[in-house]
C-alpha cells in the first residue's frame, strides 16, 4: 500500500510536488514535475496495486459562478484560520469543459475519486492549509507562500517551521533532509517555491493515508457530485488547545520565577542533606514548547484535551548525580520535603522489559503553595546516554536504512553505561573507609583536600561530599579558630558522634561535610549558629541545634 501525495499545479507551466509514503508512513518518493506525462511517469511504481492519492487541486467542478458548496462550507470552518479555499468554477479557463486537470490525473493513473469509494485504487481532493491546521494545532496558516509584502528570511522560516511539524508524523529521509538543506540555503524565492510544492505534497500524502487508517477522522466537505474536499476534522479541542496555549503565555514569566526558587530549595535541600551531586538546574517550559506539546496526536487524535492541567511539566527541575544510590538518596530528600504526586523509576520500567535504554527518575512534585514541577534525577552517565539520545532522534539524523543498527547501537550504549555506573558505584563503595594518605595534621591552615583526606579517615561510613561544599566548610574553620587539623581533632574528640547520628535520625547517609557540620554544631551550639559564614542558614541551624539538644 502506497500512500501518494500530489500538489498539483492548475496548468503545466507551473511545477507539481509528488510525495510517496510506504504503508509505515515513510516516505519513499518526493520529486517536482511539470507535465502529466511526467507525473504519470514519477508515479508509476506506486500507484498499479493499492494506493490512496491526495490531490490538492479541484477534481470536480460543475457550478459556473462563484464557489463550489464543498469551498464555502470548508471556508465557514476554517475562514478564522486563514485557510479558507479559493472559489472553483468553470467560469474559469483552468476548469472549462467541466474536466479539470486533476480529474484527468485520475484518468490517467486510473484511480476512483469518489470519497465514498472502498477500492483498493483511488483519489481524494484535499487541501493542505485546512490539513495542517488541525495536525500542527495552529492558530493561523503558516506564511510560506509568495505573496506581496513577504521578504525571503520570513518565508524562509514559515517554510521550514513546517517542515518541522511535519518530521514529527513523517520522519525524514535523505531526500528530504537534502530539500531541507535547499531551503535552508535558498538565496531567490524562486528556489523556496520549488521546495514548498514539494513540501505541500508531504502534507497531502498524510492525508491521503488518513483516509485510509483513520476515515472517521475525517470530514468530506460538498459532494461527489458537485464536488469535494476532504480534509481532517476540526475538533472542538482545538480551540481549547489555542487558548490553552494563549493562557499559558501569560503564566509563562511568572513560571520562570517559581522554577528559580524551585532550584534554589533543591539545591538547599540537597546541600543540607549532604548529598553529593553533579548540578541541579531548573526552567519554565517556552511557550513553543508549550504549544508543540499540547498540538501532539496519538494516532490522529490530540494528546491532551486540557494541556493547562495534563501537561505536568511547565516547570522542571533537573538533577544528576555522580552514582546511582545518590538518585535514591535524592528522591528520599524531595518526598520527605514535598507533596509527591508520582514517582516513576524508568530505568526500572525498561530493565522490567527486558532490555536497556532511557534511565531516570521521574517525580511529580507539590509545594505547599499548591504550584507543581517535575523533577528528573539521574547518574551523570544516564545524563549523557539521554541528551545525545534525544539530540539525534529528535532532529531526525538517523537515515532510514540505519535505524535498526542505531537502535542497536543505543542499546549497546545503554547497557556499557549501566555497568559503569554499577562500577563507579563500587569504586567508592570500596573507598569508602579505606586507607588515606597521611596528613600532616600540625600544619597551619587547613586545604580543602587535606580536609577531605581527613574526614574520609574521621567519618568512614560516610558519603561524600561535594568539592565546592569541603571548601566552604575549610574556610568555617578560622572562624571558630580552628587552622591546624590537629585542633579539629581535639575538638571532634570529644563529640559523640553516635550520640548526634541517633539525635538527627539521618533519614538518607550524609556526606562527610554534614557529618562535620553536625559535630560542629554540638561542639560549639549558638556560637556555630552565629558564625558569619552561617548567616544565610541561621534559622535551619537553629532548628537542627535544637532536635539536637532534644
Amino acid at each position: 500500500m502506497f500512500y501518494v501525495g500530489i500538489d498539483l499545479a492548475w496548468g503545466e507551466k507551473q511545477r507539481t510536488g509528488l510525495a510517496v509514503l510506504d504503508a509505515d508512513g515513510h516516505l519513499v518518493h518526493l520529486s517536482s514535475v511539470h507535465t502529466d506525462e511526467e507525473i504519470g511517469d514519477a508515479l508509476a511504481p506506486y500507484v498499479e496495486g493499492p494506493c490512496v492519492v491526495g490531490i490538492d487541486a479541484p477534481l470536480i467542478v460543475t457550478n459556473p459562478t462563484g464557489s463550489r458548496e464543498a469551498e464555502q462550507a470548508l471556508n465557514r470552518d476554517f475562514h478564522r484560520f486563514e485557510a479558507g479555499a479559493h472559489p472553483s468554477n468553470t467560469g474559469k479557463p483552468e476548469f472549462a469543459g467541466g474536466l479539470t486537470r486533476g480529474a484527468r490525473i485520475c484518468r490517467q493513473l486510473r484511480l476512483d475519486m469518489d470519497p465514498r469509494s472502498g477500492r483498493e485504487r483511488r483519489a481524494i481532493e484535499v487541501y493542505p492549509h485546512p490539513a495542517t491546521i488541525v495536525l500542527f494545532n495552529l492558530a493561523k496558516t503558516l506564511k510560506y507562500k509568495d505573496k506581496r509584502g513577504r521578504a525571503l528570511d520570513s518565508l524562509r522560516a514559515e517554510l521550514l517551521r513546517l517542515m518541522d511539524h511535519l518530521e514529527r508524523i513523517v520522519p525524514p529521509d535523505p531526500t528530504w533532509r537534502a530539500l531541507r538543506a535547499q531551503v535552508e540555503a535558498a538565496t531567490r524565492k524562486s528556489e523556496l517555491g520549488r521546495a514548498e510544492d514539494q513540501v505541500d505534497a508531504v502534507v497531502c500524502a498524510y492525508v491521503a493515508l488518513m483516509a485510509d487508517r483513520w476515515p472517521k477522522r475525517l470530514t468530506t466537505y460538498g459532494s461527489f457530485e458537485q464536488g469535494y474536499i476532504v480534509t481532517p476534522t476540526l475538533l472542538d479541542t482545538h480551540g481549547a488547545i489555542q487558548q490553552a496555549v494563549a493562557e499559558y503565555a501569560e503564566r509563562q514569566p511568572q513560571l520562570v520565577a517559581v522554577a528559580a526558587e524551585y532550584v534554589e530549595q533543591v539545591t538547599g535541600l540537597l546541600d543540607e542533606a549532604g548529598i553529593n551531586y553533579l548540578s541541579v538546574a531548573g526552567r519554565a517550559k517556552s511557550v513553543d514548547s508549550f504549544a508543540a506539546k499540547a498540538a501532539r496526536t496519538v494516532d490522529g487524535l490530540p494528546a491532551y484535551s486540557d494541556p493547562l492541567r495534563e501537561i505536568g511539566d511547565q516547570v522542571g527541575v533537573r538533577v544528576i548525580t555522580y552514582v546511582r544510590a545518590d538518585v535514591s538518596a535524592v528522591a528520599d530528600v524531595l518526598g520527605a520535603q514535598f507533596d509527591v504526586l508520582d514517582d516513576r523509576d524508568l530505568g526500572n520500567e525498561t530493565a522490567s522489559e527486558g532490555r536497556f535504554g532511557y534511565a531516570s527518575r521521574h517525580l511529580q512534585v507539590a509545594r505547599e503553595d499548591g504550584q507543581v514541577a517535575q523533577v528528573q534525577v539521574r547518574t551523570v552517565l544516564q545524563h549523557a546516554w539521554a541528551e545525545f539520545e534525544h539530540d539525534i532522534r529528535y532532529k531526525g539524523s538517523v537515515p532510514t536504512e540505519h535505524a535498526r543498527d542505531f537502535d542497536r547501537r543505543f542499546t549497546l550504549a545503554a547497557g556499557l553505561l549501566e555497568l559503569a555506573d554499577q562500577e563507579f558505584t563500587t569504586i567508592r563503595e570500596r573507598l569508602r573507609g579505606a586507607a588515606v594518605g597521611e596528613v600532616d595534621a600540625a600544619a597551619e591552615g587547613v586545604s580543602p583536600r587535606e580536609l577531605a583526606a581527613y574526614l574520609a579517615g574521621q567519618y568512614a561510613d560516610a558519603e561524600w561530599s561535594r568539592p565546592d561544599h569541603y571548601a566552604w566548610i575549610a574556610g568555617l574553620l578560622p572562624e571558630l579558630g580552628l587552622t591546624t587539623l590537629a585542633a579539629l581533632g581535639d575538638v571532634l574528640a570529644d563529640v559523640d558522634a553516635g550520640e548526634i547520628v541517633a539525635r538527627m535520625d539521618y533519614r538518607y547517609p550524609p556526606g562527610a561535610v554534614r557529618r562535620l557540620d553536625d559535630a560542629l554544631l554540638s561542639a560549639y551550639g549558638d556560637r556555630y549558629v552565629d558564625l558569619p559564614g552561617n548567616a544565610h542558614r541561621r534559622p535551619l541551624l537553629a532548628v537542627r541545634l535544637e532536635k539536637m539538644r532534644g
